[in-house]
């Protein structure tokens, strides 16, 4: 196990409308609380990608803000090496898009990074409120829980897993699919992708933990367990929230 953990925050600059930021500081935060060396390295647009770092986060932006990420991440290379070499990587709402195969921006279609099988393409209406969802990741146990705000419309391909089934909320396809048929983000490999904002690695701290043991090689089970009853409040009363109505969205 690592003792020390170096968090790659890639695009703050241009990727960090929504506070999605803070999955970086929540992630430095519960390493330095086991005992462990833990910072950031803030990666902005015109900065090499490295990739050997132990985690990346990627947070969420608009339209232009999508072209500009895609374009340098697809001509740096480095987050897809440290893709390849397993690292793991948390990317949020846009982040989500870049990552996939495609997404529309800017009134056409952008190819994406093809870190992840999915195709992203507009909705009718826009998707916002509370979303709930039942892990379907090894390792998580816990709901997931999140705020969404999307526009985009999210479809899994073969080689892409979702990260959670919807219990509240809409999830990858907001109200344009069945909700028997609502799943939440996607995984594959060591990318984990969510819609969730909160930031999402706030309220949902096994999450959290899980992508710091694959950060530092460890099970998850090997982690020291960390009482903050602040967090199991703030949990509570989330999960407990009602997602909005459809006709409020």
């Amino acid at each position: 196990m690592t003792d020390k953990l170096t968090i790659g925050l890639v695009l703050p600059d241009v990727l960090g409308t929504y506070g999605d930021d803070g999955n970086a500081l929540v992630l430095r935060q519960r390493a330095r609380m086991r005992g462990m060396e833990a910072e950031i390295r803030p990666l902005r647009l015109g900065d090499a990608i490295p990739d050997d770092l132990d985690a990346y986060t990627i947070g969420g932006g608009e339209d232009v803000a999508q072209i500009l990420a895609v374009k340098h991440l697809s001509k740096d290379g480095g987050l897809a090496r440290a893709a390849a070499a397993s690292r793991p990587i948390l990317a949020i709402c846009a982040g989500l898009q870049v990552l996939g195969e495609s997404f529309t921006a800017g009134g056409g279609t952008v190819d994406g990074l093809g870190l992840i099988d999915v195709t992203t393409s507009p909705q009718k209406a826009r998707t916002i409120g509370e979303v709930a969802s039942a892990p379907l990741i090894d390792g998580l146990t816990d709901t997931l829980t999140g705020f969404e705000n999307h526009l985009g419309a999210t479809v899994l391909g073969p080689d892409a897993s979702p990260l959670g089934r919807v219990t509240g909320g809409s999830g990858n396809l907001g109200d344009d699919s069945e909700p028997s048929d609502r799943v939440e983000g996607a995984v594959q490999g060591s990318v984990i992708c969510t819609y969730m904002h909160g930031p999402a690695l706030a309220r949902n701290p096994q999450l959290a933990d899980l992508i710091l043991a694959r950060a530092t090689g460890v099970a998850i089970k090997d982690l020291q367990p960390l009482e903050l009853p602040e967090i199991d409040r703030l949990r509570s009363e989330r999960i407990n929230s009602k997602p909005r109505p459809k006709s409020e969205r």
